[in-house]
């Protein structure tokens, strides 16, 4: 078994993917909006691989003898002007993300939970991914900045990213 304070941190990081989730498919609704199909979809692929990572805490729960409890989910859906407000919001949530898997692991470290490092190490180094790829998108923005050929050339770019298909497990 988990646990108790291990397996609350970690259920609540189920309901934080779940909000990751909805935040950007928030954003792709918004880029939808503002006619960025491309910028649109790489939030869509976003929104999905972060169910994928909902489920990936979900599963470390039943298979430790738990079940998962769903809280309710809130969010910030700010309104935005361009793809630079858009991708600079996943940022920031991408570095409130990566604080709260930290904190995750200092307690799995505090309460001597070796079986949930495997997982924890997974989700340390998925994150320093995360930020990167969002703010090397952030750093473009920033570069290109109201140019509408280069906000269209990466708007192209980021179109096409391959949407995971629904966890088997």
């Amino acid at each position: 078994m988990i646990d108790d304070k291990l397996y609350e941190a970690i259920n609540q990081q189920v309901t934080e993917e779940y909000a990751a989730a909805y935040l950007y498919r928030h954003l792709a609704n918004e880029m939808d909006a503002l006619s960025f199909p491309g910028l649109c979809e790489w939030f869509t692929a976003q929104a999905a691989e972060e169910c994928e990572h909902a489920q990936k805490f979900a599963q470390h729960i039943i298979d430790r003898g738990g079940r998962v409890k769903p809280h309710t989910i809130e969010i910030d859906a700010p309104e935005v002007e361009g793809p630079l407000e858009a991708f600079t919001a996943a940022l920031e949530h991408e570095k409130k993300v990566s604080e709260q898997i930290r904190t995750i692991t200092r307690l799995s470290d505090e309460v001597g939970d070796l079986e949930s490092r495997p997982l924890l190490n997974w989700f340390l180094n998925e994150q320093i991914e995360e930020e990167a790829n969002v703010g090397e998108i952030v750093d473009q923005l920033k570069l290109v900045g109201a140019d509408g050929s280069g906000l269209l050339r990466i708007d192209a770019r980021l179109a096409g990213r391959p949407t995971p298909p629904p966890s088997a497990q």
